[in-house]
């Protein structure tokens, strides 16, 4: 296999970048190099040799052109909230930080729709929507501090895509940069669009390998006006994830279905100093169940409908969230799990995706290979679409990567998930940590189709070289 060549930079580089982009935005001091070496993945650190921070897609096209030019590695930058290594610059060269690029444009409300740069946090997208009576749903745990155009790049999801779907359904149009320093628009600003190849959704999980997107238009839906929350323990894992399936063959949608295994509550709740969820030794799960609408009586008839399932799989005693309150406590727990069960040595986090009713079998599969492998593992995450989070701890191994053990613990890992029928990343992507392992659910002649599609997006192999697979 061909892997491109790279050519490092040199002082004149740096006096070309520092007159595109003012000499502020372009840092090669240790310490700041530092602070963008590593992301949330693992706990891998990778020095870049300059980190410059653009404003403008014509200051990114500059940039770009010179890179591509000289054949300078270039890693793009969200809010480094990623967990699989696509942020990190493992091959040093520009790091290209996105986070003066974050002003929301536009709120189009007679269409529903939102124009926005990349650089702005979720969180503060949704809530600007919110106030104008609008929802964008996909909500990643990290929304406080994730940025929406990292969002695009590993098509996140979060608690809320079991009934709304994950980024890609809510992008319209992107404008992109090219490696090459050509910049484009993917698509049109409507809901229906069957003209051409569908470029956008090409753009949308690439992981900027393809091109840097510089500014986005995504659907918008009515906010709803009502949600509910409850939590229900199980004594079984198993039948926790038996419960999850149940729920949607008896013909309920939740908006967010979470299992969060006890082990992981444990470590949160110290963590964070909550008291919320009682932790019992009977318990070894529970789930958190939302629904939401725009009619309460529905919404209530639901919930006790549910409740009254949950019965059925050996569910313990239910507790209702009754006010604003006590549902943030209780996602609060939820959204910090990962944080917290990391700070714990759970630092090698896999985001499996099985199709739902084979949640249980799953389960199974991870704690007999962590009994096989002598490593433990804690799972959470979005039950609901089969998605489930699983943080692995090994005694003297921190990293995944170059760890030829733990190497093959997670082929065993990835080689399960295939046979029952899923993938390997349901959400977080790829980038460095995953890319060993396409062989496992992808064909020689399907990995091939993307080689050859990043050579024609990317000929000199500039834009995030060496993330998803080698060229």
């Amino acid at each position: 296999m061909e892997i491109a060549t790279h050519s490092k930079l040199t002082a004149q580089h740096i006096e070309a970048f520092k007159k595109i982009a003012g000499d502020t935005y372009v840092v090669i001091d240790e310490e700041s190099l530092k602070h963008y070496s590593h992301d949330e993945t693992e706990t891998l650190n990778f020095l870049p040799e300059v980190v410059i921070r653009p404003r403008t897609a014509s200051e990114i096209s500059s940039i770009l052109r010179i890179c591509n030019r000289d054949r300078i590695p270039v890693t793009p930058r969200g809010g480094g909230t990623g967990l699989s290594g696509g942020a990190l610059p493992h091959l040093g060269g520009v790091l290209l930080s996105l986070e003066r690029m974050n002003s929301i444009l536009e709120i189009d409300e007679r269409n529903m729709q939102v124009t926005t740069e990349p650089g702005v946090i979720t969180e503060i997208l949704q809530d600007a929507v919110k106030g104008k009576g609008l929802f964008y749903p996909p909500d990643p745990s990290s929304r406080g501090s994730c940025f929406i155009g990292g969002n695009i790049a590993a098509n996140a999801g979060g608690p809320k895509a079991v009934k709304y779907g994950v980024v890609k359904d809510y992008v319209l149009n992107l404008e992109v940069v090219l490696p090459t320093g050509e910049i484009i628009w993917t698509g049109a600003n409507v809901l229906k669009n069957s003209t051409g190849y569908n470029l956008t959704q090409l753009i949308v999980g690439s992981e900027g390998t393809l091109g840097i997107v510089t500014r986005i238009v995504l659907r918008l839906i009515p906010l709803p006006k009502y949600d509910l929350l409850m939590l229900v323990p199980f004594a079984s894992l198993e039948k926790a994830s038996e419960a999850v399936s149940a729920i949607f063959r008896a013909g309920f949608t939740p908006s967010c279905l979470e299992l969060v295994e006890i082990d992981a509550l444990k470590i949160t709740s110290k963590m964070v100093g909550s008291s919320v969820i009682p932790i019992n030794d009977d318990i070894e799960a529970h789930l958190l169940i939302e629904v939401d609408g725009n009619n309460m009586d529905v919404l209530m008839n639901e919930m006790e409908q549910i409740a009254a399932l949950m019965s059925k799989y050996e569910g313990g005693e239910i507790s209702f969230a009754d006010d604003a309150q006590q549902k943030a406590e209780l996602w609060k727990l939820r959204r910090r799990t990962a944080e917290a069960v990391k700070l714990a040595g759970y630092t090698i986090e896999e985001d499996v995706v099985v199709p739902r009713a084979e949640l249980p079998a799953l389960i199974r599969g991870v704690k007999e290979l962590g009994r096989q492998h002598d490593f433990h593992a804690v799972c959470y995450g979005h039950a609901g679409d089969g998605n489930l989070h699983i943080r692995i701890k090994k005694d003297g191994t921190a990293n995944s990567l170059g760890d030829p053990a733990m190497t093959k613990n997670l082929r065993s890992l990835f080689e399960l998930v295939k046979n029952l029928g899923g993938t390997i990343s349901g959400e977080h992507g790829i980038g460095l940590v995953q890319k060993g392992y396409m062989d496992i659910v992808f064909s020689k002649t399907q990995l091939q189709l993307m080689r050859d599609i990043k050579r024609i997006f990317d000929p000199n192999n500039v834009l995030n070289a060496g993330k998803i697979f080698d060229i």
